[in-house]
Protein backbone atom coordinates (compact mmCIF):
# COMPACT_ATOMS: atom_id res chain seq x y z
CA UNK A 1 0.00 0.00 0.00
CA UNK A 2 1.47 3.37 -1.06
CA UNK A 3 1.78 6.05 1.60
CA UNK A 4 0.84 8.62 -1.04
CA UNK A 5 -2.78 7.58 -0.62
CA UNK A 6 -2.59 8.89 2.96
CA UNK A 7 -0.90 12.22 2.20
CA UNK A 8 -4.03 14.40 2.20
CA UNK A 9 -4.95 13.21 5.67
CA UNK A 10 -2.57 15.72 7.25
CA UNK A 11 0.88 15.36 8.88
CA UNK A 12 1.96 11.80 9.68
CA UNK A 13 2.37 12.51 13.39
CA UNK A 14 -0.27 15.22 13.48
CA UNK A 15 0.31 18.89 14.27
CA UNK A 16 1.67 20.32 17.49
CA UNK A 17 -1.82 21.71 18.20
CA UNK A 18 -3.67 18.43 17.60
CA UNK A 19 -4.87 18.02 21.20
CA UNK A 20 -5.94 21.65 21.53
CA UNK A 21 -7.90 21.37 18.28
CA UNK A 22 -9.61 18.15 19.38
CA UNK A 23 -10.57 19.60 22.76
CA UNK A 24 -11.69 22.89 21.21
CA UNK A 25 -13.85 21.09 18.66
CA UNK A 26 -15.15 18.76 21.35
CA UNK A 27 -16.14 21.63 23.63
CA UNK A 28 -18.07 23.16 20.77
CA UNK A 29 -19.81 19.84 20.19
CA UNK A 30 -20.77 19.77 23.88
CA UNK A 31 -22.34 23.20 23.67
CA UNK A 32 -24.19 22.66 20.43
CA UNK A 33 -25.49 19.27 21.57
CA UNK A 34 -26.61 20.75 24.88
CA UNK A 35 -28.57 23.32 22.91
CA UNK A 36 -29.99 21.01 20.24
CA UNK A 37 -30.73 17.95 22.37
CA UNK A 38 -32.15 20.10 25.14
CA UNK A 39 -34.85 21.08 22.71
CA UNK A 40 -35.70 17.41 22.17
CA UNK A 41 -36.04 16.82 25.91
CA UNK A 42 -38.21 19.91 26.31
CA UNK A 43 -40.33 18.86 23.32
CA UNK A 44 -40.95 15.46 24.89
CA UNK A 45 -41.74 16.77 28.38
CA UNK A 46 -43.02 20.36 28.20
CA UNK A 47 -43.66 21.94 24.80
CA UNK A 48 -46.86 20.04 24.08
CA UNK A 49 -48.69 21.97 26.81
CA UNK A 50 -46.66 25.22 26.72
CA UNK A 51 -47.02 25.91 23.00
CA UNK A 52 -49.86 23.66 21.83
CA UNK A 53 -52.48 23.69 24.62
CA UNK A 54 -56.11 22.81 24.16
CA UNK A 55 -55.32 19.65 22.20
CA UNK A 56 -55.40 16.12 23.52
CA UNK A 57 -52.07 14.74 24.82
CA UNK A 58 -51.36 12.73 21.65
CA UNK A 59 -51.89 15.74 19.37
CA UNK A 60 -49.80 17.96 21.62
CA UNK A 61 -46.96 15.45 21.52
CA UNK A 62 -47.22 15.16 17.73
CA UNK A 63 -47.10 18.93 17.29
CA UNK A 64 -44.10 19.37 19.62
CA UNK A 65 -42.25 16.55 17.83
CA UNK A 66 -43.11 18.14 14.47
CA UNK A 67 -41.44 21.32 15.72
CA UNK A 68 -38.44 19.22 16.75
CA UNK A 69 -38.34 17.78 13.24
CA UNK A 70 -38.26 21.21 11.61
CA UNK A 71 -34.84 21.85 13.12
CA UNK A 72 -33.56 18.57 11.72
CA UNK A 73 -34.99 19.43 8.31
CA UNK A 74 -33.00 22.67 8.34
CA UNK A 75 -29.73 20.89 9.13
CA UNK A 76 -28.93 19.82 5.53
CA UNK A 77 -29.18 23.47 4.46
CA UNK A 78 -26.80 24.38 7.26
CA UNK A 79 -24.57 21.52 6.17
CA UNK A 80 -24.52 22.80 2.59
CA UNK A 81 -23.68 26.35 3.68
CA UNK A 82 -21.11 25.23 6.25
CA UNK A 83 -19.59 22.65 3.90
CA UNK A 84 -19.26 25.18 1.08
CA UNK A 85 -17.62 27.75 3.34
CA UNK A 86 -15.42 25.14 5.00
CA UNK A 87 -14.02 24.03 1.62
CA UNK A 88 -13.82 27.60 0.27
CA UNK A 89 -12.65 29.85 3.12
CA UNK A 90 -11.57 27.43 5.83
CA UNK A 91 -12.81 25.16 8.62
CA UNK A 92 -12.23 27.58 11.52
CA UNK A 93 -14.59 30.45 10.49
CA UNK A 94 -17.45 27.95 10.21
CA UNK A 95 -16.76 26.67 13.72
CA UNK A 96 -16.96 30.11 15.30
CA UNK A 97 -19.98 31.35 13.34
CA UNK A 98 -22.07 28.22 13.96
CA UNK A 99 -21.40 28.38 17.69
CA UNK A 100 -22.49 32.03 17.94
CA UNK A 101 -25.70 31.48 15.98
CA UNK A 102 -26.64 28.32 17.89
CA UNK A 103 -25.94 29.94 21.25
CA UNK A 104 -28.05 33.02 20.59
CA UNK A 105 -30.94 30.98 19.17
CA UNK A 106 -30.98 28.69 22.19
CA UNK A 107 -30.89 31.58 24.64
CA UNK A 108 -33.86 33.15 22.84
CA UNK A 109 -35.91 29.95 23.30
CA UNK A 110 -35.69 30.52 27.03
CA UNK A 111 -37.28 33.94 26.52
CA UNK A 112 -40.10 32.93 24.18
CA UNK A 113 -43.71 33.68 25.22
CA UNK A 114 -46.01 30.68 25.54
CA UNK A 115 -49.35 30.12 23.85
CA UNK A 116 -51.13 31.37 26.96
CA UNK A 117 -49.34 34.72 26.55
CA UNK A 118 -49.55 35.51 22.83
CA UNK A 119 -51.59 32.75 21.24
CA UNK A 120 -50.64 31.37 17.82
CA UNK A 121 -47.60 33.68 17.65
CA UNK A 122 -45.88 31.50 20.27
CA UNK A 123 -45.54 28.30 18.21
CA UNK A 124 -44.61 30.37 15.14
CA UNK A 125 -41.73 31.95 17.06
CA UNK A 126 -40.71 28.54 18.39
CA UNK A 127 -40.55 27.07 14.88
CA UNK A 128 -38.58 30.07 13.58
CA UNK A 129 -35.94 29.82 16.27
CA UNK A 130 -35.82 26.05 15.82
CA UNK A 131 -35.00 26.52 12.12
CA UNK A 132 -32.12 28.84 13.05
CA UNK A 133 -30.88 26.19 15.49
CA UNK A 134 -30.99 23.60 12.73
CA UNK A 135 -29.00 25.76 10.32
CA UNK A 136 -26.28 26.36 12.91
CA UNK A 137 -26.08 22.73 13.99
CA UNK A 138 -25.93 21.60 10.38
CA UNK A 139 -22.87 23.77 9.79
CA UNK A 140 -21.16 22.73 13.04
CA UNK A 141 -20.30 19.06 12.65
CA UNK A 142 -18.39 19.18 9.37
CA UNK A 143 -16.10 21.96 10.51
CA UNK A 144 -15.45 20.44 13.94
CA UNK A 145 -14.79 16.92 12.76
CA UNK A 146 -12.65 17.98 9.78
CA UNK A 147 -10.49 20.32 11.86
CA UNK A 148 -9.81 17.52 14.32
CA UNK A 149 -9.32 14.84 11.67
CA UNK A 150 -6.85 16.88 9.64
CA UNK A 151 -4.75 17.88 12.67
CA UNK A 152 -4.63 14.31 14.04
CA UNK A 153 -1.87 11.69 13.46
CA UNK A 154 -2.54 9.15 10.73
CA UNK A 155 -2.62 6.22 13.15
CA UNK A 156 -4.93 7.86 15.71
CA UNK A 157 -7.57 9.67 13.69
CA UNK A 158 -10.32 7.49 15.13
CA UNK A 159 -9.28 8.32 18.68
CA UNK A 160 -8.91 12.04 18.05
CA UNK A 161 -12.20 12.42 16.17
CA UNK A 162 -13.71 10.31 18.96
CA UNK A 163 -12.99 13.22 21.32
CA UNK A 164 -15.28 15.41 19.21
CA UNK A 165 -17.94 12.72 18.95
CA UNK A 166 -17.74 12.22 22.72
CA UNK A 167 -18.73 15.86 23.08
CA UNK A 168 -22.24 14.87 22.10
CA UNK A 169 -22.87 12.58 25.11
CA UNK A 170 -21.30 15.26 27.32
CA UNK A 171 -23.81 17.75 25.94
CA UNK A 172 -26.60 15.23 26.41
CA UNK A 173 -25.52 14.65 30.00
CA UNK A 174 -25.36 18.36 30.80
CA UNK A 175 -28.73 19.04 29.19
CA UNK A 176 -30.46 16.26 31.12
CA UNK A 177 -28.73 17.15 34.39
CA UNK A 178 -30.01 20.71 34.06
CA UNK A 179 -33.50 19.50 33.17
CA UNK A 180 -33.35 17.05 36.07
CA UNK A 181 -32.37 19.88 38.39
CA UNK A 182 -35.06 22.21 37.06
CA UNK A 183 -37.91 19.68 37.04
CA UNK A 184 -39.19 20.93 40.41
CA UNK A 185 -39.13 24.61 39.48
CA UNK A 186 -42.55 26.28 39.22
CA UNK A 187 -44.35 26.72 35.92
CA UNK A 188 -42.39 27.48 32.77
CA UNK A 189 -39.13 27.94 34.66
CA UNK A 190 -38.70 24.14 34.52
CA UNK A 191 -37.86 24.41 30.80
CA UNK A 192 -36.73 28.05 30.52
CA UNK A 193 -33.75 27.80 32.87
CA UNK A 194 -31.91 25.11 30.85
CA UNK A 195 -32.06 27.25 27.71
CA UNK A 196 -31.08 30.48 29.44
CA UNK A 197 -28.16 28.78 31.17
CA UNK A 198 -26.63 27.82 27.83
CA UNK A 199 -25.26 31.32 27.30
CA UNK A 200 -22.52 30.61 29.85
CA UNK A 201 -21.35 27.58 27.87
CA UNK A 202 -21.35 29.58 24.63
CA UNK A 203 -19.04 32.23 26.06
CA UNK A 204 -16.61 29.56 27.27
CA UNK A 205 -16.72 27.82 23.90
CA UNK A 206 -15.98 30.98 21.95
CA UNK A 207 -12.93 31.72 24.08
CA UNK A 208 -11.55 28.22 23.41
CA UNK A 209 -12.34 28.13 19.69
CA UNK A 210 -10.80 31.53 19.05
CA UNK A 211 -7.39 29.97 19.79
CA UNK A 212 -7.81 26.98 17.45
CA UNK A 213 -5.53 27.12 14.34
CA UNK A 214 -6.75 26.45 10.80
CA UNK A 215 -6.56 22.96 9.29
CA UNK A 216 -3.16 22.09 7.74
CA UNK A 217 -4.89 20.14 4.96
CA UNK A 218 -6.98 23.17 3.98
CA UNK A 219 -3.77 25.23 3.93
CA UNK A 220 -2.25 22.61 1.59
CA UNK A 221 -5.32 22.75 -0.64
CA UNK A 222 -4.91 26.54 -0.90
CA UNK A 223 -1.16 26.25 -1.57
CA UNK A 224 -1.75 23.72 -4.37
CA UNK A 225 -4.42 25.96 -5.89
CA UNK A 226 -7.13 23.29 -5.85
CA UNK A 227 -9.75 25.21 -3.88
CA UNK A 228 -13.00 24.78 -5.83
CA UNK A 229 -15.47 27.55 -6.62
CA UNK A 230 -18.42 25.24 -6.04
CA UNK A 231 -17.27 22.29 -3.88
CA UNK A 232 -20.83 21.24 -3.12
CA UNK A 233 -21.60 20.88 -6.84
CA UNK A 234 -18.38 18.99 -7.45
CA UNK A 235 -18.90 16.48 -4.67
CA UNK A 236 -22.48 15.79 -5.75
CA UNK A 237 -21.36 15.31 -9.34
CA UNK A 238 -18.35 13.09 -8.67
CA UNK A 239 -19.01 11.47 -5.30
CA UNK A 240 -22.78 11.13 -5.03
CA UNK A 241 -22.51 7.41 -4.35
CA UNK A 242 -20.51 7.99 -1.17
CA UNK A 243 -22.99 10.66 -0.11
CA UNK A 244 -25.82 8.14 -0.43
CA UNK A 245 -23.81 5.50 1.42
CA UNK A 246 -23.05 7.99 4.17
CA UNK A 247 -26.72 8.86 4.50
CA UNK A 248 -27.59 5.20 4.95
CA UNK A 249 -24.82 4.69 7.49
CA UNK A 250 -25.90 7.73 9.45
CA UNK A 251 -29.62 6.85 9.43
CA UNK A 252 -28.91 3.76 11.50
CA UNK A 253 -27.26 5.93 14.15
CA UNK A 254 -29.21 9.17 14.22
CA UNK A 255 -32.69 7.90 13.36
CA UNK A 256 -32.08 4.91 15.62
CA UNK A 257 -31.28 7.37 18.41
CA UNK A 258 -34.52 9.20 17.66
CA UNK A 259 -36.42 5.97 18.42
CA UNK A 260 -34.34 4.54 21.25
CA UNK A 261 -33.82 7.78 23.18
CA UNK A 262 -35.89 10.77 21.99
CA UNK A 263 -39.12 8.82 21.40
CA UNK A 264 -38.49 6.42 24.26
CA UNK A 265 -38.54 9.37 26.70
CA UNK A 266 -42.02 10.24 25.52
CA UNK A 267 -43.11 6.60 25.52
CA UNK A 268 -41.99 6.07 29.11
CA UNK A 269 -43.62 9.34 30.15
CA UNK A 270 -47.00 8.92 28.43
CA UNK A 271 -47.41 5.26 29.40
CA UNK A 272 -46.40 6.06 32.99
CA UNK A 273 -43.81 3.28 32.97
CA UNK A 274 -41.45 5.65 34.77
CA UNK A 275 -41.67 9.02 36.46
CA UNK A 276 -40.06 12.02 34.75
CA UNK A 277 -37.17 12.10 37.23
CA UNK A 278 -36.52 8.40 36.66
CA UNK A 279 -36.39 8.83 32.89
CA UNK A 280 -33.99 11.74 33.17
CA UNK A 281 -31.86 9.84 35.67
CA UNK A 282 -31.56 6.89 33.28
CA UNK A 283 -30.60 9.26 30.48
CA UNK A 284 -27.94 10.89 32.63
CA UNK A 285 -26.43 7.50 33.46
CA UNK A 286 -26.42 6.51 29.79
CA UNK A 287 -24.87 9.82 28.74
CA UNK A 288 -22.14 9.56 31.38
CA UNK A 289 -21.19 6.09 30.17
CA UNK A 290 -21.53 7.25 26.57
CA UNK A 291 -18.76 9.81 26.98
CA UNK A 292 -16.20 7.04 27.45
CA UNK A 293 -17.97 4.55 25.20
CA UNK A 294 -17.93 6.89 22.19
CA UNK A 295 -14.21 7.53 22.50
CA UNK A 296 -13.52 3.86 23.13
CA UNK A 297 -15.42 2.71 20.06
CA UNK A 298 -13.74 5.41 17.95
CA UNK A 299 -10.29 4.39 19.19
CA UNK A 300 -11.08 0.76 18.40
CA UNK A 301 -11.50 1.64 14.71
CA UNK A 302 -7.84 2.67 14.61
CA UNK A 303 -6.95 -0.99 15.23
CA UNK A 304 -9.67 -2.92 13.38
CA UNK A 305 -10.89 -0.48 10.74
CA UNK A 306 -14.08 1.56 10.48
CA UNK A 307 -16.30 -0.91 8.60
CA UNK A 308 -16.10 -4.06 10.80
CA UNK A 309 -17.46 -2.20 13.83
CA UNK A 310 -20.36 -0.82 11.82
CA UNK A 311 -21.26 -4.23 10.43
CA UNK A 312 -21.33 -5.87 13.86
CA UNK A 313 -23.40 -3.18 15.60
CA UNK A 314 -25.99 -2.69 12.85
CA UNK A 315 -26.46 -6.46 12.55
CA UNK A 316 -27.18 -6.66 16.28
CA UNK A 317 -29.43 -3.60 16.00
CA UNK A 318 -31.86 -5.45 13.76
CA UNK A 319 -32.81 -7.57 16.78
CA UNK A 320 -32.42 -4.85 19.40
CA UNK A 321 -35.49 -2.89 18.29
CA UNK A 322 -37.85 -5.49 19.76
CA UNK A 323 -35.66 -6.45 22.72
CA UNK A 324 -35.49 -2.77 23.70
CA UNK A 325 -39.26 -2.35 24.07
CA UNK A 326 -39.71 -5.75 25.69
CA UNK A 327 -37.19 -4.62 28.30
CA UNK A 328 -38.78 -1.27 29.20
CA UNK A 329 -42.25 -2.81 29.19
CA UNK A 330 -41.29 -4.78 32.28
CA UNK A 331 -41.60 -1.43 34.13
CA UNK A 332 -38.63 -2.44 36.29
CA UNK A 333 -36.55 0.69 36.77
CA UNK A 334 -33.25 -1.20 36.77
CA UNK A 335 -34.13 -2.89 33.49
CA UNK A 336 -35.17 0.46 31.98
CA UNK A 337 -31.75 1.88 32.89
CA UNK A 338 -29.95 -1.09 31.30
CA UNK A 339 -32.02 -0.77 28.12
CA UNK A 340 -31.36 2.96 27.76
CA UNK A 341 -27.64 2.49 28.50
CA UNK A 342 -27.29 -0.25 25.86
CA UNK A 343 -29.37 1.68 23.34
CA UNK A 344 -27.13 4.69 23.71
CA UNK A 345 -23.67 3.40 24.65
CA UNK A 346 -23.66 0.62 22.04
CA UNK A 347 -26.20 1.21 19.29
CA UNK A 348 -25.59 4.96 19.03
CA UNK A 349 -22.12 5.59 20.43
CA UNK A 350 -20.36 2.84 18.47
CA UNK A 351 -21.73 4.08 15.16
CA UNK A 352 -21.04 7.72 15.98
CA UNK A 353 -17.52 6.80 17.04
CA UNK A 354 -16.80 5.12 13.71
CA UNK A 355 -18.27 7.99 11.68
CA UNK A 356 -15.76 10.56 12.95
CA UNK A 357 -12.91 9.16 10.88
CA UNK A 358 -14.81 7.13 8.28
CA UNK A 359 -16.87 9.97 6.78
CA UNK A 360 -13.92 12.34 6.10
CA UNK A 361 -11.97 9.46 4.53
CA UNK A 362 -14.69 8.85 1.97
CA UNK A 363 -14.08 12.21 0.25
CA UNK A 364 -11.26 14.18 -1.39
CA UNK A 365 -9.58 16.94 0.61
CA UNK A 366 -11.01 19.83 -1.41
CA UNK A 367 -14.60 18.56 -1.14
CA UNK A 368 -14.25 16.81 2.21
CA UNK A 369 -16.29 19.21 4.35
CA UNK A 370 -19.08 19.43 1.78
CA UNK A 371 -19.29 15.67 1.21
CA UNK A 372 -19.08 14.64 4.87
CA UNK A 373 -21.53 17.36 5.93
CA UNK A 374 -24.08 16.40 3.26
CA UNK A 375 -23.98 12.72 4.17
CA UNK A 376 -24.17 13.51 7.86
CA UNK A 377 -26.90 16.14 7.78
CA UNK A 378 -29.31 14.91 5.07
CA UNK A 379 -29.97 11.87 7.21
CA UNK A 380 -31.01 14.27 9.97
CA UNK A 381 -34.27 14.91 8.12
CA UNK A 382 -35.17 11.27 8.65
CA UNK A 383 -34.22 11.28 12.31
CA UNK A 384 -35.86 14.65 12.94
CA UNK A 385 -39.31 13.42 12.04
CA UNK A 386 -38.81 9.93 13.45
CA UNK A 387 -40.34 10.75 16.89
CA UNK A 388 -43.40 12.07 15.02
CA UNK A 389 -43.58 8.89 12.92
CA UNK A 390 -43.07 6.60 15.90
CA UNK A 391 -45.87 8.35 17.78
CA UNK A 392 -48.20 7.62 14.87
CA UNK A 393 -46.96 4.03 14.66
CA UNK A 394 -47.57 3.53 18.35
CA UNK A 395 -51.11 4.88 17.99
CA UNK A 396 -51.79 2.30 15.25
CA UNK A 397 -49.73 -0.74 16.24
CA UNK A 398 -48.64 -0.24 19.83
CA UNK A 399 -44.96 -0.59 20.77
CA UNK A 400 -44.36 -3.07 17.93
CA UNK A 401 -44.52 -0.20 15.40
CA UNK A 402 -41.62 1.83 16.87
CA UNK A 403 -39.66 -1.38 17.52
CA UNK A 404 -39.95 -2.43 13.88
CA UNK A 405 -38.89 1.04 12.74
CA UNK A 406 -35.70 0.88 14.82
CA UNK A 407 -34.89 -2.52 13.34
CA UNK A 408 -35.51 -1.16 9.83
CA UNK A 409 -33.08 1.69 10.42
CA UNK A 410 -30.45 -0.78 11.64
CA UNK A 411 -30.98 -2.88 8.50
CA UNK A 412 -30.47 0.19 6.31
CA UNK A 413 -27.20 0.85 8.15
CA UNK A 414 -26.10 -2.76 7.72
CA UNK A 415 -26.74 -2.73 3.97
CA UNK A 416 -24.98 0.63 3.64
CA UNK A 417 -21.93 -0.67 5.51
CA UNK A 418 -21.78 -3.69 3.22
CA UNK A 419 -21.59 -1.48 0.11
CA UNK A 420 -19.20 1.13 1.54
CA UNK A 421 -15.44 0.77 1.15
CA UNK A 422 -13.13 0.34 4.12
CA UNK A 423 -10.91 3.44 4.33
CA UNK A 424 -8.48 2.18 6.98
CA UNK A 425 -7.37 -1.23 5.78
CA UNK A 426 -4.70 -3.47 7.24
CA UNK A 427 -2.31 -2.37 4.47
CA UNK A 428 -3.01 1.30 5.15
CA UNK A 429 -2.43 0.79 8.86
CA UNK A 430 0.92 -0.87 8.08
CA UNK A 431 1.93 1.95 5.72
CA UNK A 432 1.01 4.54 8.35
CA UNK A 433 3.06 2.68 10.96
CA UNK A 434 6.14 2.72 8.69
CA UNK A 435 5.71 6.42 7.97
CA UNK A 436 5.29 7.20 11.67
CA UNK A 437 8.45 5.24 12.54
CA UNK A 438 10.47 7.24 9.99
CA UNK A 439 9.09 10.57 11.22
CA UNK A 440 9.79 9.69 14.85
CA UNK A 441 13.34 8.61 13.96
CA UNK A 442 13.88 11.85 12.02
CA UNK A 443 12.63 13.93 14.97
CA UNK A 444 14.88 12.02 17.37
CA UNK A 445 17.91 12.51 15.13
CA UNK A 446 17.29 16.25 14.84
CA UNK A 447 17.22 16.76 18.63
Amino acid sequence: MSEATLDMRGPVLGTAQKRRVAVGSGVGAVIETYDFIGFGTAAALYFGTAFFPGSDPLTGTLLSFATLGVGFAARPIGGIIGGHLGDRVGRKPVLVASLIIMGLATFVIGLLPTYAMVGIVAPILLVTVRIIQGLAFGAEWGGAILMTYEHAPWRRKGGFTGIVQAGFPVGLLLANLVFLGSVHLPGDWAWRIPFLASIVLVIVGLVIRAKVPESPVFEDVKTQGIVLKAPIVEVIKTDWRNILRGIGLRVAETAGYAVSVTYLISYLNTTKITETWQTLTALCIAAAIGIFATWGWARLTDFVGRRPLYLAVTAAGVLWGFLMFLGVNTAIFGVVIVVIVLSYAVFQNALAGAQGAWFPELFNANTRTSGASLAYQISAMVSGFTPFITTLLFASFGWVGPAALFSLYALIGLISALVTQETWTKDQRAAAARAAAREEARETASV
